[in-house]
């Protein structure tokens, strides 16, 4: 350990790959309800699906974004609030991230979303996998 506040090199360098991670999955998350909604939604009221449908995918449109949000925050609760499962929740946190991945590309391609939230993936399962395990007293 090193510094005034006891926190490692290891520790400080995995905190912040984790909180730049957490930033990416925001801004990402940002950009996809604030950008793709109006959009997504327009094309669906001019689509001649069954109204049910349309606002079937509207509202998964809306939890995903949400729900990319909500990860994001967990993330950054469990990177600063230390404890015995902050190792596990961020790494796992990332894990969802990453999984995710591969469906997008599937269903869309590759584009700078996916991408994005690959980035931020990345970044939460390095410093998840970097952050240390504290053994409480």
């Amino acid at each position: 350990m090193d510094g005034a506040d006891g926190m490692s090199k290891r520790q400080r360098i995995a905190q912040t790959l984790a909180t730049v991670g957490c930033l990416v999955v925001l801004v990402g998350s940002g950009l996809h309800l604030r950008g793709g909604y109006p959009i997504i939604s327009a094309a669906l009221t001019k689509s001649n699906l069954d109204e049910s449908i349309r606002n079937a995918l509207r509202a998964v449109f809306l939890m995903i974004g949400m729900t990319w949000i909500g990860l994001a925050l967990v993330t950054l609760i469990a990177t600063f609030a230390i404890s015995r499962t902050s190792k596990p929740v961020i790494f796992l946190c990332g894990c969802v991230l990453v999984l995710q991945v591969p469906i997008w590309v599937e269903l869309m391609g590759w584009f700078v979303g996916n991408e994005m939230f690959l980035l931020g993936a990345g970044l939460i399962v390095s410093g998840g996998l970097l952050f240390q395990t504290w053994r409480l007293a």
